[in-house]
C-alpha cells in the first residue's frame, strides 16, 4: 500500500518545483541568505542590545561558535542519567552542609586584566562549584588572570551562557543563585526526569525546552540531538506527550487566532498590503475567501477573520512540517529564519518548535517507511517541489519536557539552564535575565512566527 498522499497545488507548482531545487541546496548551508531584499515578517531583526558596561576597552563582539548540545549517547530519560543526578544532589547536598558558597557583589563588569576587590570572593565562589582547580594560584590575588577567565567560561557553559569569561550583568544573578536554591533545583529536576520514566518507549523524540535542545532515541541510546527554538515567555511551549503522525510538505500555515489577534491583525491596521505581500490569505468564519484591500482591520469583525499562508519561500513554517495532533495546537518545524539557530538562549517562536535540522530528522523518523529507507529521502521529496503529506505506519512519540537541571553521565558535570517560564518555583525565577548581546530582543518581528 503506498502510502504516500500526492497533492498538486495549481499555481504554486512551478514556483515551488524551483523553490524544491533550492531548497536541497540551501540547507546544507548555515542559514539562509536575506540580504538584497526587503525582509519578510519572519526574518526582520532588531540590533543586538549595546554592553552597558563602564569600562572603556572595546568588547571583541566576534559571533561566538556554539557548543551547547549535550556531549553523549545517554538520553535524559534513562537510569544512568537519575543516578548522575542523585550523585550530584549529594555533591551539592556536602556544599550546603559546608555552608555554601559566597555572593558575588553586583557592580561593573570585571574581565581579564582587571584589579577588582571582588575577585578573591569570585575565586572562592568558582573553586566551590568545580570551576576552578582546587589548585589554583594566587587565590588572594585581586586580578583578573587568564585561569580566572576560564574558569568563568567553564561555569558559563555549564549554566548555558555566553562563554566569554567576563562578568557581565546577566551573569550575577546565575552566580548568586545560592547553594540552597540549587540543590532544591536538582532535587526538583530528579523528581521531573523520574516522572519520565514511566513507560519509556523504544524509539522516541525528547525536546527540552528550556536546554533549547532535541534529541532523537532509538533502543535507549541517542542517535540525533538537534538545537531548536521555542516559545518566548509570553508564548510558552507547553509540557506535551504526543504523537508524530505525519509528515507534511511544503505545508500551508494555518495562522492560530493568538497570532492573528495579538500580532497580525494590529500590523495590519499599519500596513494593509502586508498580506499580500506574505502570500497570507483572509477568510470569514465560514471559509468565504476576502479581498484584504478591502477590510477594515479596525473594525470589530476583523478579528473574528481565520488567515492561511500559501506554501513557499516566505511560509513561517519553513518547507516541512511534523504532524503531532495534541490539545495545545503546538508541532515541531523547518523555520525561514535559520540565523535564529546562532544564538545560545533561543525563547523566540510563538509556542511551537523550531528544529535547526529538521530534514535530517524527518529522514531518521520516516526510516521505517517503505520507499523511505535511504538518508536524503527527504530531499529527494522537497527537490521535487510538490506538496505532500507522508503518513506514517509507524508513528514516533515525542516529549516537550521541562528539565533545568542534570548531570552529564560521561563526565560529571552538574549543568544548569534558566528558568525561562518561572516553572521552578519564585526563588529560581529571580535567576533569569536576558544577556542584551545574546540575541534579538522578544519584540522582534521575527517571534511572531509559530
Amino acid at each position: 500500500m503506498n502510502v504516500i498522499s500526492t497533492m498538486r497545488f495549481g499555481k504554486w507548482a512551478p514556483r515551488t518545483t524551483a523553490l524544491g531545487l533550492l531548497v536541497a541546496v540551501l540547507q546544507f548551508l548555515p542559514q539562509f541568505a536575506t540580504t538584497g531584499h526587503a525582509q519578510s515578517l519572519w526574518d526582520q531583526l532588531q540590533h543586538y542590545g549595546s554592553d552597558t558596561s563602564t569600562n572603556s576597552t572595546p568588547i571583541d563582539r566576534r559571533p561566538e561558535s556554539l557548543d551547547d548540545l549535550r556531549p553523549d549517547a545517554t538520553p535524559w530519560r534513562s537510569d544512568v542519567m537519575l543516578n548522575a543526578v542523585a550523585a550530584a544532589i549529594e555533591r551539592y547536598q556536602k556544599i550546603v552542609d559546608a555552608g555554601g558558597w559566597p555572593l558575588i557583589p553586583p557592580g561593573r563588569m570585571m574581565r581579564e586584566g582587571d584589579d577588582d576587590d571582588r575577585v578573591p570572593i569570585l575565586r572562592k565562589r568558582l573553586r566551590i562549584t568545580g570551576d576552578l582547580s582546587a589548585k589554583s594560584s594566587y587565590y588572594d590575588s585581586t586580578t583578573f588572570d587568564s585561569e580566572l577567565t576560564e574558569a568563568v567560561k567553564h561555569f558559563q557553559k555549564r549554566n548555558g551562557l555566553r562563554e566569554t569569561g567576563r562578568l557581565e550583568r546577566s551573569v550575577y544573578p546565575v552566580l548568586n543563585v545560592t547553594a540552597d536554591q540549587r540543590l532544591a533545583q536538582l532535587k526538583l529536576n530528579y523528581d521531573r526526569l523520574k516522572g519520565l520514566m514511566r513507560g519509556v518507549e523504544d524509539r522516541y523524540v525528547l525536546v527540552n525546552v528550556p536546554a533549547f535542545q532535541l534529541e532523537a532515541v532509538d533502543k535507549y541510546e541517542v542517535q540525533l540531538r538537534y538545537r531548536v527554538i521555542v516559545g518566548r515567555p509570553e508564548r510558552q511551549t507547553p509540557e506535551v506527550v504526543a504523537t508524530i503522525k505525519a509528515l507534511n510538505f511544503f505545508p500551508y500555515w494555518r495562522v492560530p487566532e493568538s497570532v492573528a489577534t495579538l500580532d497580525l491583525i494590529p500590523r495590519l491596521r499599519k500596513e494593509p498590503g502586508y498580506l499580500g505581500e506574505e502570500g497570507i490569505r483572509v477568510y470569514t468564519a465560514s471559509g468565504q475567501e476576502l479581498d484584504p484591500k478591502a477590510v477594515d482591520w479596525s473594525s470589530p469583525q476583523a478579528m473574528t477573520y481565520k488567515f492561511k499562508q500559501d506554501p513557499g519561500e516566505k511560509n513561517a513554517l519553513g518547507v516541512l512540517r511534523l504532524d503531532m495532533s495534541n490539545q495545545y495546537g503546538v508541532y515541531m518545524h523547518d523555520t525561514p529564519m535559520k540565523n535564529l539557530f546562532d544564538q545560545r538562549s533561543r525563547p523566540f517562536s510563538a509556542g511551537c518548535v523550531r528544529v535547526q535540522n529538521v530534514f535530517d530528522l524527518a529522514d531518521w523518523i520516516a526510516h521505517y517507511e517503505p520507499g523511505w529507507e535511504q538518508p536524503g529521502r527527504v530531499r529527494q521529496q522537497l527537490a521535487t517541489g510538490q506538496q505532500f503529506e507522508l503518513k506514517l505506519t509507524r508513528p514516533v512519540p515525542v516529549h516537550f519536557v521541562y528539565v533545568t537541571a542534570w548531570a552529564e553521565p560521561s563526565n560529571g558535570e552538574v549543568e544548569f539552564r534558566q528558568d525561562i517560564y518561572g516553572r521552578d518555583g519564585s526563588a529560581l525565577q529571580a535567576s533569569y535575565e536576558r544577556d542584551a548581546d545574546d540575541a534579538p530582543p522578544a519584540a522582534s518581528a521575527a517571534a511572531l512566527a509559530p
